[in-house]
């Protein structure tokens, strides 16, 4: 039997049973995949579940205008169900996001406004700000707020909840969920505890949100907030989704820790998820004291890993911020960032290489000749003591002064072998990349990525 349309096989997603990633937990680990969705996320549930709700009320007429701020998912929720029902939608983002989201969003019809992420939420050029005075411009528009408008949590109270328990037969003792909105957790979490009000809450928070201490204090301390790079959780406000009494517990995840779990979910247990499911699973281990072979614990696994394929999953990317390890010359070239190899030949002038190596803040040149074979070096040591005996050598051609060529590599020679080929005379060595383009790493480089 056929489906009328895709907002039908929104819900009802696998539970799937974690086994490498968690083997050394006593309990059993179940990962609730909400990239079954169709819009990949969790938050197709209740981006429908708000619009319906507010077609009952009369707050949106037939081709009205949906404006939202979102980190992406929520929009494409709002998005699949605007195609379906003739809606258009306009949506604000921030520059934090992926863009991969954005592009997602504007495939299924959407608008999008990226606006900064450093500001504070009553900024006019805020996210939040800027959707809102929208929504008083638009005609015929209806400003979703996922926030505050409690059909979000709503959705989870009739659809995640449930679903958790008929899953689990009723035997689910502890939910884990990287919460931002807050819909997601308190909703499921108020059905959970109807069935069993011993079941633990556990929330997730990034470093640079203010919940965590929010939900311990009851103060909303501004200090708290700072800009992090971990996305789709974590708030700079306490949106009115949140009731407190539902959560049993908070611990805050590294932008770090959450990366490199997620990407360990997929490599470990074939899950192609997101930030916040790293995240998520992050923040169990965190929280695992006490844990018991009894417990059957459920997290949540927001959204798809196909959001961050230029981010959490880019090497480079996570070379950059020092989310990975540093192994090989390439990871060396990686982490730093594509940089033009700068170079000189023999004919110039030492004086073009002193303004080369002032301008780009380098000591060490390597010298190509007219066929780009590597034929020697220009150092700003050598260079200093030539200039200490002989002031005019400015003038002199780099072939007459160059120091030997710096030694070749393979593009993946690790960094403990690199040092045997950099000493007082040497310091750099060059690799060519599979393009056959090359490269440098001097000894700052290595000693950079040793004391990260």
């Amino acid at each position: 039997m056929w489906l009328n349309n895709i907002l039908e096989t929104i819900g009802n997603t696998p539970l799937i049973k974690l086994n490498k990633i968690t083997k050394d937990l006593p309990c059993t680990v179940l990962a609730k995949v909400e990239y079954f969705n169709p819009g990949n996320s969790i938050k197709d549930r209740m981006a429908l579940k708000m619009l319906e709700v507010a077609e009952q009320e009369g707050k949106i007429k037939p081709g009205g205008t949906i404006i939202e701020g979102t980190s992406g998912n929520t929009g494409m929720g709002l998005a699949l169900a605007a195609c379906v029902k003739g809606y258009k939608c306009i949506f604000t983002t921030t520059d934090k996001q992926s863009k991969e989201k954005a592009d997602i969003l504007k495939a299924v019809g959407a608008e999008v406004i990226v606006c900064p992420t450093n500001v504070e939420p009553e900024d006019p050029r805020s996210y939040y700000s800027v959707s809102k005075r929208l929504a008083t411009e638009v005609p015929n528009s209806w400003y979703v707020n996922q926030y505050d408008n409690l059909a979000n949590r709503l959705a989870h109270y009739e659809q995640t909840g449930p679903e958790l328990w008929e899953q689990t037969e009723g035997k689910i003792t502890h939910l884990v969920v990287a919460t931002g909105t807050g819909g997601t957790i308190v909703g499921t979490a108020m059905y959970l505890k109807e069935k069993n009000p011993n079941i633990k809450i556990w929330a997730i928070d990034s470093y640079g949100s203010l919940l965590k201490k929010y939900f311990e204090t009851g103060e909303l301390d501004q200090k708290e907030v700072y800009p992090y790079i971990s996305e789709g959780f974590g708030e700079d406000f306490v949106p009115e989704n949140y009731d407190m009494k539902y959560i049993d517990a908070f611990t805050k995840v590294t932008d770090k820790d959450g990366a490199v779990m997620a990407r360990r979910i997929a490599k470990e247990e074939g899950m192609f998820c997101g930030y916040s499911a790293g995240s998520c699973l992050q923040g169990l281990f965190q929280l695992k004291e006490g844990l018991t072979k009894e417990d059957v614990v459920v997290c949540i696994f927001h959204d798809h890993g196909s959001r961050y394929v230029g981010k959490v999953y880019n090497d480079e990317w996570m070379l950059q911020r020092g989310f990975l390890e540093v192994n090989t010359f390439k990871d060396l070239i990686n982490g730093r960032g594509s940089q033009k190899l700068i170079n000189v030949k023999p004919e110039q002038t030492v004086l073009e290489a002193i303004e080369l190596m002032k301008k780009y803040d380098i000591e060490n040149i390597p010298v190509f000749d007219t066929g780009g074979a590597n034929t020697g070096a220009i150092s700003e040591s050598g260079l200093f003591n030539k200039i200490l005996n002989n002031a005019d050598i400015k003038d002199a051609s780099i072939g007459s002064v160059m120091e030997k060529a710096y030694p070749e590599v393979a593009f993946d020679t690790p960094v403990e072998r690199l040092s045997a080929f950099i000493n007082k005379e040497n310091g750099a060595v060059l690799s060519k990349d599979e393009s056959g383009f090359y490269h440098i790493v001097t000894k700052y480089d290595i000693i950079q990525s040793l004391s990260k």
